[in-house]
């Protein structure tokens, strides 16, 4: 199956976006956490984990739109 750069472009968009927004929300939950001095550094690693797939997707997209 092909996928066409229009559709590429806008699943790595879609799927970047709501990765960032969910790292950032895990990112804060996180750090209510660790003010709260309770175990923080998983939830941490994950935010950190989801934000950078975030911006490496949306990266992606926009190249995908350069080279289109």
């Amino acid at each position: 199956m092909i996928i066409n750069a229009h559709t590429r472009w806008w699943l790595y968009s879609v799927i970047g976006l709501l990765c960032l927004g969910a790292g950032m929300c895990v990112f804060g939950e996180a750090l209510l956490s660790k003010f709260k001095n309770e175990a923080w550094f998983w939830m941490g690693t994950l935010s950190l984990i989801l934000i950078n797939t975030g911006v490496c997707l949306i990266g992606g997209a926009i190249i995908i739109k350069i080279k289109k």
